[in-house]
């Protein structure tokens, strides 16, 4: 019995024992953590980081990956000076890729990609997280820029785009002042009557189609969210009509404006001699007043000649109470997950997008920044709002395209552009009715077999 009691006493002193230990190393531990929360604040992510160091601290040999061949020998050349000014400790080092998707995609499983680079749109929008760092909260990111939306994951953004561009119609200021038109025309009746007095004033083109080289004809198509008033139109409202070229749709109406300047004698005397490479010169030097094209054109036409200073962009005419530039957002620029350098790599995301001018001078666009002004080139376009595209609701994303193939309208392609072109000139004995016809049918019966899959 003696040695029974013993046992059970020493058992009962042993777990008191732990317990007290125990008890100890709790409040001890909740001390420490109590001191580690009171001394130092939570550790910054990479994206935040970099904004709390002296520029002269930030370093490392920085590769910054892209995709324009033609200018990183010489514009961004003048980029890596500035920046390393301003970073005196980071040399900065160029790898441009002439097939920018189709060679980096296989270095993106080995890690090796760059400090820098512009997000490849191969890569599943589920796998962004893996392989690139993040950029920071949609909500904070859609404060500051435009189009952020594009490249984020589970409201978290991995990329900016290095530019927004529009479509509107680029013109002559020169030969719109010489043919009397003083203010830049806002409905599609002012526009026509602006062409006229371009043709009976002047020796200028009124509209130049591009209708040999094709391609151009497409442009049009960038511009049907300026023609519709809304931002709704293209990727919602159209997949609910399946019938979108009646008169009075939007369609009908933007593409009425081509016809229509093509049966009046306002564009070139020969379409089917026409040259996308002279036009640009031609309307440099005034040879032409007006084209249809993406903003990415202007620093091309800008370039092309002498008189730079006369050539803008203004929005496409309408009939509407508002009247907006689409963007369509350009590549993203991106910091790698598995960089060495992401202070510097974070520096010079913020300076390409805020301080390199890249978006307006090399891209034609716009910046994503909302902090950056209007470039000259919009002087002119009054109170036109920029917008991104409303996105079909996720059941329907890809419809639109899918209808658009199957039926064979082309919104994107030339074909029937030229078509329209060709019956406006005589050359095809159908009206414009007939065409919009003929767009009807075959989209609607699309339109049937899509959505009932």
């Amino acid at each position: 019995m003696g040695k029974k009691l013993l046992v059970l006493f020493a058992s009962i002193l042993m777990f008191v024992t732990l317990v007290a230990c125990g008890s100890d190393d709790d409040n001890a531990s909740d001390n420490d953590s109590s001191s580690d929360d009171n001394g130092s604040s939570e550790e910054l992510p990479p994206s935040e980081a970099w904004k709390e160091m002296d520029a002269e601290d930030i370093e490392g040999d920085l590769t910054v990956i892209t995709h324009r061949t033609d200018i990183v020998d010489s514009v961004y050349q003048d980029y890596k000076a500035a920046f390393e000014e301003k970073y005196p400790n980071v040399n900065v080092m160029f790898e441009a890729l002439s097939d920018y998707g189709g060679e980096i995609m296989p270095r993106i499983n080995t890690q090796d990609f760059g400090d820098v680079q512009y997000l490849p749109i191969q890569v599943p929008i589920g796998d962004i997280p893996t392989f690139f760092e993040p950029m920071g909260s949609l909500e904070e990111m859609e404060a500051q820029y435009l189009g952020v939306e594009e490249r984020q994951v589970n409201d978290t953004v991995y990329g900016i785009p290095i530019a927004l561009t529009y479509t509107g119609i680029i013109y002559n200021k020169a030969v719109f002042e010489e043919a009397g038109v003083e203010s830049v025309p806002e409905t599609q009746e002012d526009f026509l009557a602006a062409m006229q007095m371009v043709k009976d004033n002047t020796d200028a083109i009124p509209l130049y189609t591009n209708y040999g080289d094709a391609w151009p004809l497409s442009q049009w198509e960038g511009a049907v969210t300026t023609t519709a008033g809304t931002e709704d139109y293209y990727n919602v409202d159209m997949l609910e009509d399946p019938r979108p070229f009646d008169q009075g749709d939007p369609h009908y109406d933007h593409y009425k404006l081509m016809y229509d300047v093509a049966e009046q004698e306002l564009i070139e005397e020969d379409p089917l001699t026409t040259d996308w490479e002279s036009s640009k010169v031609m309307m440099n030097n005034g040879e032409i007043a007006t084209m249809v094209l993406g903003s990415w054109a202007l620093e091309q036409i800008q370039t092309a000649g002498p008189n730079a200073d006369d050539i803008a962009i203004m929005p496409f005419p309408n009939d509407k109470d508002r009247t907006l530039f689409s963007l369509g957002a350009d590549m993203n620029i991106s910091v790698s997950k598995f960089s060495e350098n992401k202070p510097a790599a974070f520096a010079w995301v913020d300076w390409f997008i805020n301080e390199s001018g890249y978006s307006v001078e090399q891209a034609g666009g716009i910046s994503a920044s909302k902090d950056a002004p209007l470039p000259d080139a919009l002087a002119d376009a009054g109170d036109a709002e920029f917008v991104m595209l409303t996105p079909s609701p996720d059941e329907l994303k890809g419809k639109l395209d899918e209808i658009d193939k199957e039926s064979e309208v082309g919104l994107w392609l030339e074909d029937n552009k030229q078509i329209l072109v060709e019956a406006a000139i005589g050359n095809r004995d159908m009206s414009y009715d007939d065409i919009m016809e003929d767009w009807n049918n075959k989209w609607e019966a699309a339109y049937e077999q899509v959505m009932n899959e």
